[in-house]
C-alpha cells in the first residue's frame, strides 16, 4: 500500500507541471492534480483551501460545475469528466480517516484518465464513461461493506473518538472531522457550548427518551439492541456528547457514519449520516443524477448482490443495531436550484432501474434490520443562518421540542374520536391555496376497540403534536397544493399534485419558466422516479405553538417539514407511517388498535413485495392561514368541521388557538 500510495504521490507532483494532455484537457488535469495534492495534506491543509473550488463564488469556473466543464472541454466530456472529479473529491474523508487504500484507488482512477490522454489517441468520452464506470463496479464490494461497517459497528469509531476526545470548549475540534466549517457552524457550537449544562442534558433527553419511548410505544423489546446510529449536522457536539452518554446508560453503543460521499452510496442530493456546513447545494444538485454513467443492469445485479452478502456477513451487526437516532438542522436560506442542461440524467430506463434497485435495496434491509424490531426518532434545531433571531428562535425550539405528551394525547383523542366517525376527511384550501381534496378512511367493523388514527405525541417523532392515519385509496381525490413549501432540501413554488383514487395523477409547481423543468423537479425530488405514487398519509398537526414560533420570526419558509408538519394537516407521498411493520399492532393510550396500518397497494406485500413499497415517504404541510376547512364526512353525509379558517373549531380543541391568538 505504501508503495502503492508514493507512486501516485510522486506521479502527481511531476503532472501539474506537464504539458503531456491534449491542451483541451490541461488545466483539468493541473487543477485537479493540485487539488489531490492539497487534500492529500489532510488535517494540515487549510479547511477552506479544501473546498474553495466547488463554494457559490468560485463554481463558475469550478470542473465540479458540468456547465462549465462542458464549456471548457466540450459537451460530450465535459458531464462525464466533472463527475469524475465530483467523485475525486471523496478523498478528503478516506484522508482524514486514514484509509489508506481508498487513497490509493482515488489517485489510481485519476492516474489511470491521465495515461489515457497521454497516448497519441485521445479517448472518448464513452471510453472516459467505462474508466469511472469500471472503478465502481471493481471497488462496489468493499465501500458496501465499509459503509456498513460504520453504520452497523460501534468499534468503528472515528467521529465518536472525535467528540469523545475533543475539548468542546474549543471550535478547532471542528476541523478534525474533515467537513466543510463554515462560521455558522463555528456559532453553532459556539452557542452550544455557553449553554448551561442542565439544558444540553435536557436537549439530549428530549432525544434519546423519545428513541427509548419509541420501542415501549409500539411493543419492541429495546433490550435486544445493542447499538443506536446518530445522524446530526456539524456543531451540535456538545449535545450529541450527552446523547451518547445517556444511550449507553439504556446499553446502548453509538455508531457515527458520516453522510455518503460515494457514487455508489449517495442517494442523490440528500445527506444522510453526519455532515458539515453545505459547501454548495447546487454542486450537490448538479451531481445528483451521476449514476446514469454507471447505472445499467449488471450494476443493479452487483449491487444487490453485494449487499446481500455484506448483510449476511454482518446479520450480528444488523440484528443488534436499534435504528437511528436523528438531528436535522433548519434555518437556511430556501434552496432553488438552477436548472443545468449539461448535467447527467437518467433515461427512462435507467429510471426503472433506480426503482427496482431502491426498492430491492429497502427490502435487504429490512430482512436484516427488521421493521417490527427497530425503531427510531428525530428532532431538529435552528442554525445561526436563520437569521438576527438565531438565539431566541433557539430558546423557543427548546420549549417546543419538550412541550408535555400528556397535555396533547388528551386534546388529540377528542379529535380522533371524532374522525373515527367518518367514512372521509375533506380540506378545502383559502387565500390563494387551491386544495380541495377528499381523503378516504378505512371502515371501523368495532369502533369500540378499534381507531383509524394514531395518537402522536414526542417520541420517534419530536415535537408533539399530531394525529395520522394511513387512507384509504380509492375514494381518495382532488387537488393538494400549497404556495410553497421545502421538501427534501428543495422548495417549491405552486406546488400541486393531482390525486385519483389515492395516486398521483398530475403534478405541477411554478419554479421555472419551463414546465418539463418543473415536473423534472417533482418527478426526480418527490417522485423519486416512481411514475406515481400513492397517498401514504394524512394527518392533522396540532402544534400551534410552533406554527406561531414561524410567524412571530417571519420564518415560514426555513420552518423544517419535521416540525412544519404539526403546524397545520399534512399529507405524505410515498410509503405509509407503517411500512414493513404493518403485522405489528399498535393500540393508543386508550387501548383502541390502530387498524389503518396498510393501503391497498402495501396490502401486497406478501405475495408481491416489489411493487408494495416505494423507499420514500414525503410529508406536505398545508400552513393554517391557508386552510379554509378540515372536516369530517360521516357514513350518513354529515360534515363535522375540525378546523376553519385556520382555527380549531372542534369543541374541546378550542385550547390549541391561544398561541394562534398571540
Amino acid at each position: 500500500m505504501l508503495e502503492r500510495y508514493e507512486l501516485a504521490y510522486g506521479r502527481l507532483q511531476e503532472i501539474i507541471f506537464e504539458n503531456a494532455v491534449p491542451e483541451t484537457f490541461r488545466d483539468f488535469f493541473c487543477s485537479t492534480g493540485r487539488f489531490l495534492l492539497t487534500a492529500l495534506k489532510g488535517p494540515e491543509a487549510d479547511n477552506r483551501a479544501l473546498y474553495e473550488d466547488i463554494l457559490p463564488e468560485h463554481y463558475a469556473s469550478s470542473y465540479g460545475n458540468p456547465a462549465y466543464a462542458a464549456k471548457v472541454l466540450g459537451l460530450k466530456y465535459g458531464p462525464v469528466m466533472s463527475a469524475v472529479y465530483a467523485e475525486l473529491r471523496g478523498i478528503i474523508p478516506c484522508v482524514f480517516e486514514k484509509k489508506e487504500e481508498r487513497v490509493c484507488e482515488l489517485l489510481e482512477l485519476f492516474l489511470e484518465l491521465y495515461c489515457a490522454f497521454e497516448d497519441e489517441e485521445t479517448p472518448t468520452p464513452e471510453m472516459v464513461r467505462r474508466m469511472l464506470a469500471s472503478y465502481v463496479m471493481d471497488y462496489m464490494e468493499d465501500h458496501i461493506a465499509e459503509r456498513l461497517d460504520e453504520t452497523l459497528d460501534p468499534e468503528h469509531q472515528f467521529a465518536v473518538d472525535v467528540i469523545e476526545q475533543a475539548d468542546l470548549s474549543n471550535t478547532d475540534y471542528l476541523y478534525a472531522f474533515g467537513e466543510f466549517i463554515s462560521e455558522d457552524t463555528i456559532k453553532t457550537a459556539e452557542v452550544i457550548n455557553a449553554l448551561p449544562e442542565e439544558v444540553i442534558l435536557k436537549m439530549a433527553s428530549a432525544f434519546t427518551e423519545g428513541y427509548r419511548t419509541g420501542f415501549i410505544k409500539a411493543g419492541k423489546p429495546l433490550s435486544k439492541k445493542k447499538t443506536v446510529g446518530i445522524r446530526f449536522e456539524l456543531g451540535f457536539e456538545r449535545v450529541v456528547r450527552a446523547a451518547m452518554h445517556q444511550f449507553a446508560e439504556m446499553g446502548l453503543r453509538t455508531t457515527l457514519c458520516r453522510a455518503a460521499y460515494r457514487l455508489s452510496d449517495k442517494r442523490q442530493a440528500l445527506r444522510i449520516g453526519y455532515f458539515g456546513a453545505v459547501p454548495n447545494r447546487q454542486f450537490d444538485y448538479d451531481h445528483r443524477n451521476d449514476l446514469a454513467l454507471v447505472l445499467d443492469k449488471d450494476y443493479v445485479s452487483a449491487r444487490l448482490r453485494q449487499t446481500q452478502t455484506a448483510y449476511e456477513e454482518r446479520k450480528a451487526l444488523a440484528a443488534a443495531y436499534g435504528g437511528p437516532a436523528c438531528m436535522e438542522t433548519f434555518g437556511e436560506k430556501p434552496f432553488v436550484p438552477a436548472a443545468c442542461s449539461e448535467a447527467p440524467v437518467l433515461s427512462e430506463h435507467q429510471q426503472k432501474l433506480y426503482v427496482e434497485l431502491t426498492g430491492q435495496m429497502s427490502q435487504i434491509t429490512n430482512r436484516y434490520i427488521k421493521g417490527e424490531e427497530r425503531s427510531f426518532t428525530i428532532i431538529s434545531w435552528p442554525v445561526p443562518a436563520i437569521g438576527k433571531d438565531f438565539e431566541a428562535i433557539f430558546e423557543e425550539t427548546i420549549a417546543i421540542n419538550t412541550l408535555s405528551s400528556a397535555e396533547y394525547d388528551m386534546i388529540q383523542q377528542t379529535i380522533i374520536d371524532v374522525l373515527d366517525k367518518g367514512r372521509a376527511v375533506r380540506v378545502l384550501g383559502a387565500n390563494g391555496n387551491r386544495t380541495d381534496l377528499t381523503v378516504a378512511l378505512h371502515a371501523l367493523k368495532n369502533p369500540a376497540r378499534e381507531t383509524n388514527f394514531e395518537n402522536c405525541t414526542a417520541d420517534v417523532n419530536i415535537p408533539v403534536g399530531e394525529v395520522f392515519t394511513s387512507p384509504h385509496l380509492k375514494g381518495t381525490d382532488g387537488v393538494l397544493h400549497v404556495k410553497g413549501v421545502y421538501l427534501n432540501d428543495l422548495y417549491y413554488h405552486d406546488l400541486a399534485l393531482t390525486f385519483k383514487d389515492g395516486c398521483v395523477a398530475d403534478y405541477t409547481c411554478a419554479n421555472y419558466e419551463d414546465e418539463e423543468e418543473n415536473r423534472r423537479a417533482i418527478r426526480d425530488n418527490i417522485l423519486f422516479r416512481h411514475k406515481t405514487l400513492p397517498i401514504g398519509e394524512l394527518a392533522i398537526g396540532t402544534n400551534t405553538r410552533a406554527y406561531m414560533m414561524a410567524r412571530r420570526y417571519g420564518i415560514e419558509d426555513r420552518m423544517p417539514i419535521l416540525i412544519a408538519e404539526k403546524a397545520g394537516p399534512h399529507f405524505a407521498v410515498g410509503d405509509t407511517c407503517y411500512s414493513f411493520e404493518e403485522d405489528v399492532k399498535v393500540y393508543n393510550s386508550d387501548g383502541k388498535e390502530i387498524i389503518a396500518r396498510e393501503n391497498e397497494i402495501s396490502a401486497a406485500r406478501k405475495s408481491d413485495p416489489d411493487s408494495a413499497y416505494f423507499g420514500c415517504h414525503t410529508d406536505i404541510t398545508i400552513p393554517y392561514d391557508e386552510l379554509g376547512s378540515l372536516s369530517v364526512i360521516t357514513a350518513e353525509g354529515e360534515s363535522i368541521l375540525i378546523l376553519e379558517n385556520g382555527r380549531f373549531v372542534l369543541p374541546g380543541t378550542e385550547c390549541l388557538n391561544a398561541p394562534l391568538d398571540q
